[in-house]
C-alpha cells in the first residue's frame, strides 16, 4: 500500500533575468509578484505540503522579495554558482537536507510560468496519485514541458546526476539499474509552450494568464 501523498514543491529563481531587463521574478502578477503568486498557488491552492525557494546568494532581488513576503529563511535554498545554470540548482535542491522526511513526491517548478493555469496542474497531480511509482511531466503538442513532479527516492537521485542537463539525466535513465518510469501526461494549457524570458513575454503572459 503507498503512503498517502505528500508533495513539496521547488521553485527555481536563481537566474539573472539579463534577457528581461530586470528580475522577473519580481514583476507584478495578480495582486503580488511573480514568485509571491506562484507560492501561493503551491501553497495555497495545490496544497503543496513544503515549498522551498534556490536563490542566488545574497545580495539578490529575490532574497529581498522573499523577505518581503516573509517567506522563511529556513526554506531558501542558495545556489552558490547559479551561472552553471538550471541543473547545478536541481542539484542544490535535491541535496538539500531540509525537505520533510515524508514527502512522497517532488515538484520542480520553474520561477517563471506564473501564467500556467491551477486546473492543468491539477490534472498533471492527478495523473501521479493514479501511478505515483513514476516521474510525470506535462506535454503539449507533443514536446514534454515543466513542472515536473519526481517520486522522493528518484529526486534525491538529481543532487548527483551525472550529466550535463536534465534531458540528458532523463536519457541516461537517471543513472538507475532499474527503468525510469517518465510519464508524459497531456495538458492543453497554451501557457505551457511559454517562457518568461523578454518584455514581450511577460506581455503574453499576461494576457494567459487573465491578471
Amino acid at each position: 500500500m503507498n503512503p498517502p501523498f505528500r508533495l513539496g514543491a521547488v521553485i527555481l529563481a536563481a537566474g539573472a533575468s539579463t534577457r528581461m531587463g530586470s528580475p522577473k521574478m519580481l514583476l507584478p502578477w495578480a495582486g503580488t509578484t511573480v514568485i509571491g503568486h506562484i507560492i501561493q498557488l503551491w501553497s495555497e491552492q495545490l496544497q503543496a505540503a513544503e515549498i522551498a525557494v534556490v536563490c542566488a546568494p545574497p545580495p539578490s532581488a529575490v532574497m529581498n522579495e522573499l523577505d518581503r513576503l516573509n517567506f522563511s529563511t529556513g526554506q531558501r535554498i542558495i545556489n552558490p554558482q547559479p551561472d552553471r545554470g538550471m541543473l547545478s540548482s536541481i542539484q542544490c535542491a535535491a541535496a538539500w537536507p531540509g525537505w520533510q522526511n515524508d514527502l512522497t513526491h517532488l515538484a520542480l517548478i520553474l520561477g517563471d510560468q506564473p501564467h500556467l493555469r491551477r486546473h492543468a496542474l491539477q490534472i498533471l497531480l492527478e495523473s501521479v496519485r493514479q501511478n505515483p511509482s513514476a516521474v510525470h511531466q506535462p506535454s503539449r503538442n507533443d514536446r514534454p514541458k515543466h513542472p515536473i513532479i519526481f517520486p522522493a527516492e528518484e529526486w534525491r537521485s538529481l543532487a548527483n546526476p551525472k550529466c550535463e542537463t536534465l534531458r540528458e539525466y532523463f536519457e541516461k535513465n537517471g543513472g538507475r539499474k532499474s527503468p525510469l518510469q517518465l510519464v508524459l501526461v497531456k495538458v492543453d494549457d497554451p501557457g505551457l509552450d511559454l517562457d518568461l524570458d523578454y518584455p514581450a513575454d511577460y506581455q503574453a503572459a499576461l494576457e494567459l494568464g487573465g491578471h
